[in-house]
């Protein structure tokens, strides 16, 4: 291989390269909590006993589960305008188009953790007398989140690589300036070599950290 790598391109665009990397890690950090909170709030609607309540939820998830991440943010950010004549800035934007993305896959890992509370634990809940909000929020919740750990934090890496699909609504996160940094300085393979980088140095801290959890909660159900 003759091709020689050059990363003295750095010079002078350091700053916007990590201008691009605070961008990113706004859209996963928000998407992520909007993910965990709506998530748990979507998984009870498709478990409610109301149809009105429980159909439209469970075509919510089918919807983000079965179209491309991709589409949906090219959907968000040129159909939301023109259908309802208002403009919500591109980082927001993103975010909620993320985080409802995200939302989806949260809510079937949060059923998951719902149905794996043991019937004898709901029993308890109405032999105490607590009430329906009590039950979800101190049995049923820290149950179901700890069944479901694993999974919202593989969905939460995901997060972080999909936020790089912002970059084609021109959102200036880090695909979208190592873009046009690879364009500007004719240096594409260091350019494009340095963002995989980042992803990767962001995404195996997390990733080791779902083996951790993953490997503790088999212990504790071993038990």
């Amino acid at each position: 291989m003759s091709y020689h790598f050059d990363f003295g391109f750095l010079n002078g665009n350091l700053d916007t390269l990590l201008s691009g990397l605070k961008i990113t890690l706004e859209l996963t950090i928000a998407s992520n909590l909007l993910g965990l909170i709506l998530g748990f709030l979507l998984c009870l609607t498709t478990m409610s006993r109301r149809a009105f309540l429980r159909w439209p939820a469970q075509m919510f998830i089918e919807f983000f589960r079965c179209t491309p991440a991709l589409l949906q943010i090219v959907w968000f950010f040129y159909c939301i305008p023109m259908m309802f004549d208002f403009f919500i800035a591109p980082v927001p934007l993103g975010i909620l188009a993320l985080g409802l993305n995200l939302t989806a896959f949260n809510a079937e890992a949060y059923r998951a953790g719902v149905q794996a509370v043991p019937k004898e634990h709901l029993d308890a809940c109405v032999a105490l007398g607590l009430r329906p909000w009590q039950r979800t929020l101190y049995v049923v919740l820290p149950q179901a989140l700890r069944t479901a750990t694993p999974i919202l934090m593989t969905n939460g890496i995901g997060a972080l690589q999909q936020s790089a699909l912002v970059a084609i609504v021109a959102v200036g996160d880090l695909m979208y300036v190592g873009t046009r940094l690879a364009t500007e300085t004719y240096r594409p393979l260091e350019t494009y070599t340095l963002v995989a980088l980042i992803y990767f140095a962001l995404s195996i801290p997390v990733s080791q950290l779902v083996r951790l959890v993953e490997r503790r909660h088999d212990l504790a159900m071993q038990r």
